[in-house]
């Protein structure tokens, strides 16, 4: 059950923020892998490739053919003055091209459908298992990195099925069939005509080979970049504040400068493809044209078969240039698709083998015995926590901040495991039990809020979609939230927008308790509910929460003491352990930890 440790982070240690939301360094999967899991998501389309083969064959096969009638036409109608013949010829070759343009028209209009519905179901995919990933992958991914690959590598693999893959698969079978038709013509000029071709695939294997590293760099400098402005513009506020706009200017100015430097080099390799492959390519033209004049002229080779021949010469450089620019496309897409499938690949939350159905009712008595806990192997965070919560029974923490609070009720609802011990519900160890269905029997409020877009009326039903509009309007009564909706310009129908800027905090967390209240859940966890709201608001709203923890097992965090005075039991923790427990009173008269806690509150 324990947690790995944190991967090394790639973002520079200075920069404000969370140290547990910096961008991890990926080691990248091999590229020949990525790109044969990519087409087997191309592959689970196959009627509609079959379609997209048939179209490809013909369409190059058009063109192909169109081609090598250039032959017969300068042997047989051309050079015996046949002006009828070859105006037929002509049209036929019309019709050949026409017809192998169509194909090709339909042949990209059915891989742009394939490519994205591959995209939609890859992009599906990745959201799909970001809704199952533990909370500590939150804790230890940047946010604006996932968005990075949510955006920027998703689009690089669009761009890859929409023109790289199919466009390479093109060029290579043009490039075999112009082959063959070479080889039909003159095996001896085709030997002379493949004499550059190991030249050009070494060199392109060279800056395939080195523009892949920087491809890779860039993707995750993109991502890096992201992130810190999307952290930067989340904590504007806070960066003015404390007058930190120059040094954030700065510290982007480090990361965009990483960020051109990668992309100027992955650009730069990739630009010396064309240019080069074009060169090589003319070069060997006019080499093949030179020879094939002197064996027209010494071994009797055909006019005719010398003008296609060069035909397919030229055509033969230009499917090999394709397949070498797209190499750099494509690389850009493996690197995008790497970091998407490091992704999909990580472990989601653990299922429980055999889950023990939630008794019925669920009681709410809780058990913590033993507990150990700790984010990372070399620093323990939790240790020996030993508490029971009868059912209907009120739990608080308390102690300075950092102490373990948080952590010791993020572990009830599975948002962690344990490192040792057990924490048991109605007698059943909580990882014999579906972690779904443990949670649907927890409502829980915590201390940073959040709110969707969307209108006030579906935020509180968050807690319970099945909640009538009558249980929402209630719940929002108990949680002293009404009064202000009802002043709102819509009320309850008002729609929120940003995480509910146009709110104050304390508003915000009104309706992340009145949430709560509507989920109507026998375990309720508070970790500082009213840390954000008024002490008069607080006096007003306590009674309603006293209300709604009537019959249930409520562990609370406060960071004002006055309002757990009546909790049936009080832990104090300090540094990981619980060092007292008892009652507000029993803990007064101990006049140890909790008892400074609450003197200095009055000081």
């Amino acid at each position: 059950m324990s947690m790995k440790a944190n991967d090394k982070a790639t973002i520079p240690a200075n920069i404000p923020g969370n140290k547990f939301r910096q961008i991890k360094t990926e080691k990248p999967q091999n590229g020949a892998q990525a790109l044969l899991r990519l087409l087997r998501y191309y592959a689970s389309h196959k009627w509609l490739l079959v379609l997209v083969g048939i179209s490809l064959v013909l369409g190059t096969a058009g063109s192909l053919a169109g081609n090598y009638l250039v032959r017969p036409a300068i042997n047989d109608y051309v050079l015996k003055h046949d002006l009828s013949g070859l105006l037929k010829i002509c049209l036929a070759m019309l019709a050949v091209y026409v017809l192998g343009s169509l194909f090709i028209m339909l042949q990209n209009r059915l891989t742009i459908k394939v490519a994205q519905l591959t995209v939609a179901q890859l992009r599906k995919e990745l959201f799909d298992k970001l809704q199952h990933l533990p909370v500590k992958f939150y804790d230890t991914h940047q946010h604006g990195d996932l968005m990075s690959r949510f955006t920027n590598d998703m689009d690089t693999v669009s761009d890859a099925l929409n023109n790289s893959i199919t466009q390479i698969i093109v060029s290579s079978i043009t490039l075999t069939g112009t082959l063959l038709l070479m080889l039909y013509i003159s095996p001896l000029l085709s030997v002379v005509s493949l004499i550059m071709i190991p030249a050009m695939l070494w060199a392109a294997k060279a800056i395939i080979n080195k523009s892949k590293l920087y491809f890779v760099a860039n993707q995750a400098a993109i991502g890096n970049t992201n992130g810190y402005v999307e952290e930067m513009i989340a904590g504007q506020k806070v960066v003015q504040v404390f007058g930190h706009e120059q040094r954030a200017m700065e510290q982007f100015d480090l990361l965009n400068e990483n960020l051109r430097d990668k992309a100027g080099k992955a650009q730069f390799y990739s630009g010396m493809m064309m240019p080069l492959m074009v060169n090589m390519s003319t070069i060997n033209y006019a080499l093949t044209t030179i020879v094939g004049g002197i064996l027209a002229i010494t071994r009797g080779l055909d006019l005719g078969g010398l003008a296609a021949f060069l035909q397919y010469a030229r055509q033969f450089g230009r499917p090999v240039n394709e397949i070498s620019s797209q190499y750099n496309s494509l690389q850009a897409a493996l690197a995008g698709a790497e970091r998407i499938f490091a992704v999909i690949e990580t472990t989601p939350e653990s299922q429980t083998e055999n889950p023990v159905p939630v008794s019925e009712p669920v009681k709410g008595n809780i058990v913590f015995e033993h507990v150990d806990f700790s984010y990372v192997p070399e620093k323990q965070v939790l240790s020996d926590i030993n508490i029971q919560a009868l059912p209907g029974q009120k739990i608080a923490f308390v102690g300075e901040t950092g102490a373990g609070k948080s952590t010791i009720i993020n572990l009830l609802p599975r948002f962690y495991a344990i490192d040792a011990g057990d924490i048991d519900v109605d007698g059943t160890s909580i990882y014999r039990l579906d972690r779904d269905t443990l949670r649907k029997e927890m409502s829980i409020v915590f201390q940073d809020t959040h709110l969707f877009t969307g209108t006030v009326m579906e935020n509180i039903r968050y807690g319970r979609l099945d909640a009538t509009d009558e249980e929402v309007i209630n719940a929002a009564k108990l949680a002293a939230a009404d009064s202000f909706i009802t002043q709102l310009p819509h009320g309850y129908q008002t729609v929120l927008t940003g995480d509910g800027a146009n709110l104050s905090q304390g508003q915000r967390q009104l309706l992340n308790i009145a949430r709560a209240t509507v989920a109507n859940a026998p375990i309720l966890i508070l970790d500082e509910a009213t840390s954000s709201i008024d002490t008069r608001t607080e006096i007003a709203i306590q009674q309603g929460i006293d209300g709604l923890m009537q019959g249930r097992t409520s562990f609370v965090i406060a960071h004002r003491l006055s309002t757990i005075c009546n909790a049936d039991i009080i832990c104090v923790i300090d540094q990981g352990k619980i060092i007292e427990r008892g009652t507000h009173r029993e803990l007064l008269a101990l006049k140890g930890k909790y008892y400074k806690l609450y003197i200095s509150q009055f000081d």
